[in-house]
Formats: structure tokens, sequence, C-alpha cells
């Protein structure tokens, strides 16, 4: 069994540049990889830009000239990130995705972060990844990726329960903060209670017989690029992305079309083999958004069968596998996804309790922990009462 991530021979090399960033004046450090990666730009001409969604690293866009046509993305890590993110195991992951062209070109590492590609397109909202317009690419592009064999003949083994054991044994049980210590005392479940929980999880899902897979496992609506194509059969008014989601594609002209254009993921710090429910019920859980959380938006049983129809369909093709899918298969998954939904749950809420400890960015992340341990019960009965089909 195996659990590492298997980079397949003719690979592009990546190199690793000795630059530390910092990251309150990153400038003067991304000038210096820029000196390896683009030797032809002159330090003077080139501008940044700084990306805020996400929420765990830094990330500065680099070009020069007026269009951002050729875009060095430099992410540096968030502080104490190598306590629960695998960086080697990140770095092996991206180059895997990109032979498979599921990913952008990964130009270099360095000390505290990496750069890559950037990719063209527009980054979903909440909204977007909720739209059957939409959540057709979505499904058949982590279809792709769940079809990789990137484990050189080993069966792999789902590194999820390590995972999790690791958080667990990560997450702070005070704070010096007298407000956020007495918020983790009234408002998070104990530790005693979390480790039951734990417990419990791994005895329960682990039987369930989800493949196990190469997954992405954050797949937020930040983490998906959409890019359209351009198609004449189709009204121009309906080559805008966002007259795409609002009218969802459902024309006279073609009612049940699914719009021109493909997804890409990126971001895979917390890529790696692990159960196939998990990676479509974590992504579920992200119809909920995460500013504002709303987990009433969580998809209902027929969207649910709709998103995975789609999924299997691409996954059976991708493996060879034919396409047709009969409704057992599909009410399998179901079951499946939805208790491993809860495993999301808990998976983030333990990594939310880790960077209000550490992170230095701006966000309430002691609030997120208390909102994924109280959807976690309360879905926890609803979940349970699934049974997979005889």
């Amino acid at each position: 069994m195996a659990n590492y991530i298997h980079v397949p021979e003719g690979a592009p090399a990546v190199p690793k540049l000795d630059v530390t960033l910092d990251e309150h004046d990153y400038r003067a450090g991304a000038l210096k990889l820029l000196k390896t990666l683009r030797p032809h730009w002159k330090p003077s001409e080139v501008k940044t830009k700084s990306f805020t969604d996400g929420i765990t690293n830094k990330l500065i866009g680099c070009y020069v000239g007026g269009s951002m046509q050729d875009v060095v993305l430099v992410r540096v890590y968030g502080n104490k990130t190598e306590l629960f993110v695998d960086r080697e195991n990140e770095v092996k992951s991206f180059r895997v995705l990109q032979m498979h062209r599921c990913a952008p070109r990964l130009y270099c590492t360095f000390n505290n972060g990496l750069c890559y590609e950037f990719l063209q397109g527009v980054a979903l909202e909440p909204e977007h990844i909720r739209s059957p317009a939409i959540f057709r690419h979505i499904a058949r592009q982590m279809a792709k990726y769940h079809a990789i064999h990137a484990h050189n003949g080993w069966v792999p083994q789902s590194d999820l329960w390590l995972r999790i054991s690791k958080f667990f044994s990560l997450a702070p049980t005070h704070f010096d903060d007298p407000e956020k210590d007495q918020r983790l005392k009234s408002e998070v479940p104990s530790t005693a209670c979390l480790r039951d929980e734990m417990i419990w999880l791994q005895q329960n899902l682990s039987k369930l017989g989800s493949p196990v897979v190469l997954c992405h496992n954050d797949l937020l609506c930040k983490n998906i690029i959409y890019k359209q194509q351009e198609d004449v059969s189709l009204p121009k008014s309906l080559h805008l992305l966002h007259r795409a989601i609002a009218t969802d594609w459902r024309c006279s002209v073609c009612p049940a079309r699914t719009p021109p254009g493909n997804v890409k993921f990126i971001d895979y710090e917390y890529a790696g083999y692990n159960y196939q429910a998990f990676d479509i019920g974590n992504h579920f859980n992200e119809f909920a958004g995460l500013n504002e959380v709303d987990y009433t938006l969580y998809p209902g049983r027929e969207r649910q069968w709709q998103w995975l129809r789609a999924y299997l369909e691409a996954y059976k093709e991708y493996k060879s596998q034919g396409t047709q899918v009969s409704n057992t298969e599909v009410e399998v998954l179901y079951v499946q996804v939805n208790r491993f939904a809860l495993a999301s749950h808990f998976f983030w809420g333990l990594w939310a309790l880790i960077q209000a400890q550490y992170s230095t960015i701006d966000f309430d992340f002691l609030g997120y922990a208390v909102l994924r341990f109280s959807q976690y019960f309360k879905m926890k009965p609803e979940v349970m009462s699934l049974h997979l089909p005889e």
C-alpha cells in the first residue's frame, strides 16, 4: 500500500531557489526570483498585484506591461503552515497534475514558497459552482483527477485518518488571549469529545467501500478557474459568464446544453490519496460559501444526483469502463459522499483551530471552526440515516 505521490519519469524538473520572501515586504525577494524566471524583465518595470482571497498563504502576481498576459504567481507560505501541510507532497502532486495537463506550470520553489503559471479565467463564486451549467464541468474535471494513475503499480492508501490525527494533536487546548480562550471553551467541543468523534469517523467511514484516488481535497470555489470558449452558435449575450450563470443556460436554443468552456483547479496543498467520496463531499460543503457561510445551500438529493451522475459518466469514461451509469451506482456514491461530508467538516474544523493559533491572516478562524463543528453535529444524524443499497 502507498500513500505517497509517485512522480512519473519525464516530468519536468522544478528548480529550488535559495530565496526567502518577507511576507510584509515581498518585492525585493520577488525580484530575486524573477531574475532567474524572467531574466529579460527590467526590475523597474515589474508590477505586482496582491490576491486576497486565500486564507492560508499570501499570493502575489508579478508582470510587466499594461496587461496581465504573462504573470508569475508568487505564493508565500502562511506562518507555521509547514506543521500541517506536507510541502514536498504538494510539489509532487503539482508535478503529477501538470504531467496530465490538469495544472499550470510550476516554475520553481523557494525557501518559503513557490512560483507558478497564472491561469487566465474567472475564479468562481459559490453561486457559480451551484449552477448545473458550470458544475458539469467541475464534475468532469474532478473525475479526470480521480482517474489518474500516479502510484507506480502500488495500491494507494488514504492518508485522511493520519492527517486528521495530526491535526488533532496540533489543535490548541487554550489561547493566551482571554477572550479567544473563553470562546474556545464555550463554543468548541471538548478535546475528549473531538477524540471520540475522530475514532467514530474512522470506524464508520472506512468500511463504506469508497475507492482511494488522487484527490484535490480543497475544492472551494476560489480554487476553480473557469475559462469560457467562444461558440458562434450561441447568442452573443450568453458569452459572458455571469449571464450564463444567471440564465442557467436554459434557453430555447439549447435547453439542456452545457456551456462551452472548461475549468481548471488550482492550489494543491492538500492534494493526495484519499477517499473519492471525501473529495466530492468536501466540494458539496463548499456550496455554502466561505465568508458568509450558509449551509442551507448544501445541495439536496436531486441536485446531488445530477452532479454525481455527470461525475460517474466521466469517471468511467476516463477509466475506459464505458459511460453507462446505473441508479444503484449513483445511490451508492450519494450515501458515501454525504457521510464523508462529515469528515470534511471535522477536518477543516481542526484545521481552523490550528490556524487560529498561528495564522497572521486577518480571518476569524476560531469562528470558522465553530461553524464547521456545529454543522458536523447537525448533519450527523441525517446522513447516518442513509444506507447503502442492498
